[in-house]
């Protein structure tokens, strides 16, 4: 076992446990898309909340968690975390929460049934003070967030899972925006959409360590179906769409040029692709390119958020 990975004794205090079960470094990549929602209504005019935006804040971080903890107890079910010898943790490989004795199967799964049932609340209460629609949103999102990896859906396991999160991160921007504005607006999805991209590299690269595993499992997302190495080529690809998407739409007058500044992760992206192109049959060597696809990732959602406020002022 890596020295780095949980274990009970490394973590006596069980609300410690429960709170790193979450997987919480991982969760400000919701919390940009939460900033870019909120960022297109302020662009947009529309007075922006403290209140309900911390609510739609602590909202989406939650369900984010909620996922996580989920995600873990469906790859016990289905053997693939624990069959895992090539993960690079704590990037790939799940939590090892459940795999090292940190907390069993039947207190993961209600772990995270009780952090998407507060999800329901906040986003009910967020319903009532916003408009009826948003309960479309949230509905779907959380439908995203479970059908990922649970039974009978598994979306990532029939090669659905990139489109799944691209999705999901969406609708956080979408539902952001929708809070603040009472209404659907196209600007949130214009905006979120080059984000939602580079956050769909970040699982899209973390499948290659856990191919092996994976496959042997039943869980046949792009990287098992495609192959190493035709599969690698599809990051590059996924890459410049995003960083393309950000050019047309600053192009298009959607988003304001200073927008621009968001292409400043592209070399971190570069890098990360040409890391995978090499070494994608050695995944255990991807590490590096893996915090580089992290870090392009949120440098880009808080350089977009950032301008778009900045330019309306």
């Amino acid at each position: 076992m890596p020295a780095l990975e949980p274990t009970i004794e490394g973590i006596p205090n069980p609300l410690l446990r429960y709170l790193l079960a979450t997987r919480p470094a991982f969760l400000s990549v919701t919390l940009f898309s939460v900033l870019i929602g909120l960022a297109t209504a302020y662009a947009d005019g529309v007075p922006v909340h403290a209140g309900t935006a911390l609510v739609t804040c602590w909202f989406a971080l939650v369900a984010h968690a909620g996922i996580n903890v989920l995600n873990d107890y469906y790859d016990a079910l289905n053997g693939t975390d624990e069959a895992n010898q090539d993960r690079v943790f704590p990037f790939t490989g799940g939590s090892r929460f459940i795999q090292n004795g940190v907390l069993s199967r039947r207190a993961t799964a209600l772990y995270g049934t009780a952090l998407m049932l507060l999800v329901i609340v906040a986003g009910l209460w967020l319903t009532w003070v916003s408009a009826a629609n948003l309960i479309w949103i949230g509905a779907a999102g959380l439908l995203i967030g479970w059908a990922y990896s649970a039974p009978p859906l598994k979306l990532n396991s029939r090669g659905l899972g990139e489109v799944a999160v691209w999705a999901g991160f969406a609708l956080i921007a979408v539902g952001s925006d929708f809070v603040q504005r009472g209404g659907f607006s196209m600007a949130p999805l214009i905006a979120v959409s080059s984000y939602a991209l580079l956050v769909t590299n970040i699982l899209f690269i973390n499948q290659f360590p856990d191919c092996k595993a994976d496959r042997a499992a039943g869980k046949h997302h792009l990287v098992v179906r495609l192959g190493v190495q035709h599969a690698r080529w599809l990051y590059l690809i996924v890459a410049i769409a995003a960083y393309g998407w950000l050019t047309a739409a600053v192009i298009n007058g959607d988003l304001p040029s200073l927008s621009l500044l968001a292409l400043a992760p592209a070399p971190l992206s570069l890098l990360a692709a040409n890391t995978l192109l090499k070494l994608a049959a050695t995944p255990r060597r991807l590490g590096k390119a893996i915090q580089q696809t992290i870090a392009a990732a949120s440098l880009h959602g808080m350089l977009l958020a950032a301008t778009m406020v900045v330019a309306r002022m």
